[in-house]
């Protein structure tokens, strides 16, 4: 019990320390809102559920479009980002033809798969430190 007791200690100090002295990015809503559908749906794909994604791929595309339409909160470089951004609309348009045509559960899986990776290839240029582009 003091074990479990000293671990989280030293979670909470960790946590308060990064939080207190590193300059933590504005969040950007629209990637937030983007990041949930892409997790609701994605994450059960890949253990064979198939219906989140059925049911929210239109969400999928809207919650694409208002991220590309979004104004990037500072710290962000949204010019870095937009030829990507555009690629995950026309990806996430994809998936919401596909889903409308009843496409197959791998197709459908392997689409999602590839929206995912443009997702985070987002992430990974949002991460950049403000100075590289």
């Amino acid at each position: 019990m003091k074990k479990l007791i000293a671990a989280m200690v030293i979670v909470a100090s960790l946590l308060f320390a990064n939080t207190s002295f590193g300059q933590e990015k504005a969040k950007w809503k629209e990637m937030e809102d983007f990041h949930a559908v892409m997790g609701g749906t994605y994450h059960p794909a890949e253990e064979g559920k198939l219906e989140p994604i059925r049911t929210r791929s239109k969400e999928m595309v809207d919650k694409a479009v208002a991220w590309e339409k979004s104004t990037a909160p500072a710290g962000y470089d949204k010019k870095a980002v937009n030829a990507t951004l555009k690629k995950l609309v026309t990806g996430a348009r994809e998936i919401d033809r596909m889903v409308k045509a009843k496409a197959g559960d791998q197709e459908l899986k392997t689409r999602l798969s590839s929206l995912h990776n443009v997702f985070h290839e987002i992430m990974e240029k949002c991460e950049k430190p403000e100075h590289q582009h």
